[in-house]
């Protein structure tokens, strides 16, 4: 079964534009690239062929993976802020720090403002979805250790 995309609605309209240019300009612009590249002669020693060709395969992949993450998209509503959900920008404090850091919840998709982004389904997503500001929720970390962290905001 297919991985479901957590998307919001503007995440899910810039991935489909991205799609659409790739699909459309992007196509017809790299096939350009290779035939000019294919008129310069011997394409065992063509820099400019080897070239397009390396580009126009890393479009094709970014393309697949644009059209799996559309096909399996789920549009998020927004959350009225009180709770940590899918696209919540949150605000958390570790304990026994009095730095305060903000995370994007969600796709790295969905990644603005330059915030980091933690995945739901990551140890430290899990424990966040579904808490509010002032909740402490304990997980564990990567290396083991359990880990403390106060939620001070949601946006």
């Amino acid at each position: 079964m297919a991985q479901t995309h957590h998307l919001s609605q503007a995440a899910y309209d810039r991935l489909k534009a991205e799609y659409e240019d790739l699909t459309t300009r992007g196509r017809v612009e790299i096939a350009s690239k290779i035939e000019a590249a294919r008129e310069l002669g011997d394409l065992s020693e063509n820099g400019d062929y080897h070239a397009a060709k390396e580009e126009q395969g890393k479009m094709e992949g970014r393309i697949r993976q644009l059209s799996a993450m559309l096909e399996n998209a789920e549009i998020l509503q927004a959350d009225n802020g009180e709770h940590v959900s899918h696209g919540s920008v949150v605000a958390i404090r570790y304990a026994d720090d009095d730095e305060v850091e903000r995370y994007l919840i969600g796709s790295i998709e969905e990644r603005h403002d330059d915030l980091d982004v933690i995945s739901p389904s990551s140890p430290l997503g899990e424990a966040l979805i579904g808490s509010a500001p002032g909740d402490s929720v304990t997980f564990t970390a990567p290396t083991g250790a359990e880990l403390q962290v106060e939620i001070v905001s949601v946006d």
